[in-house]
């Protein structure tokens, strides 16, 4: 739920809305539309990592210390514990609304294309039950087109 909370929290300070999510056991997807045309997507990203990693670590140096090690980065000028994987991830501005749909299908798909669930619908951490009518997730939607899963 951190990662939840988090996006949570940002969309109310940086004024976005949520289309679609997915989170995964190792990664993120996560379709947003800024609701201010003057936004920056570096600041709103660190708005959901910042506070995911911080409460990350806290949690491992309660019940977990030595996996710490594993998140501990030494490099010339300091030593410092990375949560989230280095570099900036992968944002892509969106400029053909026709490819929506699909967009939206890849990101509540990654868990059947991985294995995990049969269907779409059957992954608690996904939007896409919320555009089956199915109920609202952790991440509510701010908008849904219409889709079918089977």
């Amino acid at each position: 739920m951190w990662f939840c909370d988090a996006v949570n929290a940002a969309r109310e300070q940086h004024q976005f809305d949520v289309w679609a999510w997915v989170i995964m056991p190792e990664h993120v997807h996560l379709l947003i539309c800024p609701c201010e045309p003057d936004y920056d997507m570096s600041d709103i990203v660190w708005s959901i990592n910042q506070p995911v990693g911080v409460t990350a670590i806290n949690w491992l140096k309660e019940h977990d210390p030595a996996y710490l090690e594993q998140l501990t980065v030494v490099n010339a000028t300091r030593t410092y514990r990375r949560f989230w994987q280095a570099g900036p991830g992968f944002d892509e501005n969106l400029d053909d609304p026709a490819a929506l749909p699909n967009i939206i299908e890849y990101i509540h798909h990654n868990p059947v294309r991985r294995g995990l669930v049969e269907r779409a619908i059957d992954w608690h951490w996904s939007s896409a039950r919320e555009f089956a009518g199915l109920g609202i997730g952790p991440i509510p939607l701010d908008h849904t087109l219409p889709m079918t899963y089977e």
